[in-house]
């Protein structure tokens, strides 16, 4: 009785030791939604449980290792054990219970992330290879390469990948969201600690993955509204004074400078750079002046017309809204890059 009393007490300072330990490396980033809530308490509850299990795993074998090691000059066999029914049951039953009590936690846990509510705030984002896209149907349909979210209110973003799957991720707010093409997926969200945090693509989707990242930027409702309306503002007139070329450098902004360089480095797809007018060597061997129409027909289909060197992409610009408007506007920005 002795060894199960001395072995009890260490299982317990060693449970709440590891959990201390754990506890202070901080394994979590700042809870920064109401969403995090319930999954942070889930997590909490199931570091507390595997510290006390990883204690009652190491703290009686490393025990059992001192106390009953052989004794020097002692050559007796050990004691002969074939079984112990009731541990074999106790040890099946026990975890059994814990598995079905965790089962409907994380159920009730999954339920509070995901409560609705009507009156949640809409907001379009669109990934591709490789960065976000934010559109704020309510506030005249802007458009953001920056996420701003108002505290306290729930948001449901409306996900849509345009070319392969990505993954919606801002660790602080712990829950993530796959985007699939030729499918809209929602993510429902209650930012409550205003600050600023960077949306992460989490499914490795091409070469440029690792930088698929956006600004989050929360702050309270009137700051949220203020911006809102400037930016909604700043776009109508944006539109009405651009001239082609400032148009087409804006999407340039939004949907090719991830691909494509204009300063003459090499990127995922040809530089910009003095493109327009010089000869271009395609992968099936042929050549091809970059005119007008071979630029049109590259951007509306870019898997037709391969550059040497460099592999198809799947973009697809109609998604995006870049028809042939948006098209004779790159080509302009083209033409002005020499």
């Amino acid at each position: 009785m002795r060894h199960y009393v001395i072995v009890g007490i260490l299982v317990i300072v060693a449970a709440v030791g590891t959990y201390a330990g754990l506890h202070a490396v901080g394994l979590m980033p700042v809870e920064a939604s109401a969403q995090a809530a319930p999954i942070d308490w889930l997590w909490n509850l199931e570091v507390i449980t595997i510290s006390f299990l990883f204690a009652l795993i190491i703290v009686p074998m490393v025990y059992s290792l001192v106390v009953f090691r052989r004794k020097k000059g002692d050559n007796t066999d050990a004691e002969h054990i074939e079984g112990n029914t009731t541990l074999e049951i106790a040890w099946t039953i026990i975890p059994l219970i814990v598995v079905v009590i965790f089962a409907y936690l994380g159920a009730y846990s999954l339920g509070e992330t995901r409560r609705v509510d009507p009156n949640a705030m809409v907001i379009k984002v669109t990934g591709f290879q490789w960065g976000w896209q934010f559109e704020y149907p309510a506030y005249g349909g802007f458009k953001s390469d920056k996420l701003y979210l108002p505290a306290d209110k729930q948001v449901v973003l409306q996900l849509q990948a345009l070319d392969v799957i990505h993954s919606f991720w801002v660790p602080e707010f712990r829950v993530k969201q796959d985007l699939v093409p030729g499918r809209i997926t929602e993510y429902r969200i209650t930012p409550s600690l205003i600050g600023e945090y960077k949306v992460r693509c989490a499914e490795i989707c091409g070469t440029s993955h690792a930088y698929m990242e956006a600004p989050v930027v929360v702050v309270d409702q009137a700051a949220f509204d203020t911006w809102a309306k400037d930016q909604q503002v700043a776009a109508a007139q944006a539109e009405a004074n651009a001239t082609p070329e400032q148009k087409g450098e804006k999407l340039y902004q939004t949907y090719c400078k991830a691909c494509h360089s204009i300063n003459g480095t090499a990127g995922n797809g040809p530089t910009w750079l003095g493109l327009f007018g010089h000869e271009v060597e395609l992968a099936d061997g042929t050549s091809v002046t970059a005119d007008e129409a071979y630029l049109t027909q590259s951007i509306k289909e870019p898997q037709s017309q391969v550059v040497q060197g460099y592999s198809p992409m799947a973009f697809n610009p109609a998604a995006v809204g870049i028809g042939d408007a948006e098209i004779g506007y790159l080509i302009a920005y083209i033409k002005t890059l020499k």
